[in-house]
């Protein structure tokens, strides 16, 4: 790990302060001098490895702004500060009740230990594991621009069958960012411009050719919350993650499915996948496929073929494929007979 600068600013306007003065605002986030931490799970990994070197490391915890460590629910709406633990989140009662698929999405991410640490910020800004990224001797587009991308033709099982490139096949492997993308979440974030909104299905970039600009935000802008709101489809919902082992693992296919139901009939349907693509995939197709449907399994069925036909598998991850229809028609069936709280 290379020396580094610790700076713990006091507010959110702070942040972004040091944040402007250390880095020019074309530079992507990832590429920054300057790095926001909240819980630091992610970053620690990639300095030890050397594939994040930042010159400052600026932590949030010393942020004063209660709003930024507090979960506001409502009529029609949840709102995430953004250094809400994971752990925290996914043991609040109404959340469970109200939106079960927010909290298996958080529960089922990471360990007890970790979602203790983590930030629900910090958490959807969490970066690929590929193998390639992580190891510094590979080429590797996303770290390295132009050097080219080992995983096309190097051991592939864990890479994305959706949202890929000819520069970039490394998987999305967040949880909770399925969730929200699912449930039409918005992010709230500052910087030195002022405050945006930004929709959750517009704040990731697909690879294209420039894997390493992965997010919409500028370098100096702070997620500051998170906002989800509450539908008709909120209360039945569900998140499924199949993965190598049942404790701790990234999955290999995932279903994040809300249904609002009129008897059998879909009146809408919001899904999202996991574990097969490039960012957080709202499986858009499979949703319309859904749409004034009876919910059996060949409409279930129908709705998965949908879900993965413009899927491109490689050497070793076809398996993805079949295995993410058969999570999703799962997903989907789990859903329709949950037995729902008012």
């Amino acid at each position: 790990m290379r020396p580094f600068a610790y700076e713990r600013p006091t507010n959110v306007s702070a942040a972004v302060a040091a944040a402007s003065h250390s880095t020019d605002a074309r530079v992507p986030p990832t590429q920054a001098n300057a790095q926001f931490i909240a819980g630091g799970t992610n970053m620690a990994d990639y300095m030890k490895l050397g594939v994040a070197q930042p010159e400052r490391l600026l932590d949030l915890n010393g942020l004063a702004e209660p709003a930024l460590r507090q979960i506001r629910i409502s009529d029609d709406t949840i709102r995430f500060g953004a250094l809400v633990r994971m752990g925290e989140a996914a043991d609040r009662a109404e959340i469970k009740r109200r939106c079960p698929l927010l909290a298996e999405s958080l529960k089922l991410a990471a360990s007890g230990q970790i979602r203790n640490m983590a930030s629900l910020a910090g958490n959807v800004l969490q970066r690929t594991r590929c193998e390639y990224f992580r190891e510094t001797s590979w080429p590797c587009n996303k770290r390295e621009p132009g050097s080219g991308c080992a995983a096309l033709e190097g051991l592939n099982r864990q890479h994305a069958v959706l949202g890929t490139s000819d520069d970039c096949i490394a998987t999305y492997h967040g949880d909770f960012a399925q969730a929200l993308i699912a449930l039409d979440a918005v992010v709230e974030a500052e910087g030195r411009e002022g405050l945006r909104r930004i929709p959750f299905a517009k704040l990731h970039h697909l690879p294209g050719d420039t894997p390493n600009i992965e997010t919409d935000l500028a370098a100096d802008e702070v997620i500051v919350a998170i906002n989800v709101p509450f539908r008709d489809w909120s209360r039945r919902s569900r998140f499924l993650k199949i993965r190598d082992r049942e404790s701790y693992a990234f999955a290999l296919a995932s279903a994040a499915v809300a249904l609002d139901m009129d008897g059998d009939t879909v009146r809408q349907a919001r899904i999202a996948l996991g574990g097969v693509a490039t960012i957080p995939w709202r499986a858009r197709a499979a949703e319309e496929a859904l749409q004034d449907k009876v919910l059996d399994r060949n409409a279930a069925e129908a709705a998965a073929e949908a879900a993965f036909t413009e899927a491109k598998p490689r050497e070793h991850n076809a398996f993805k494929i079949p295995l993410g229809k058969r999570t999703l028609v799962r997903a989907l069936l789990e859903t329709r007979d949950m037995k729902v709280s008012s």
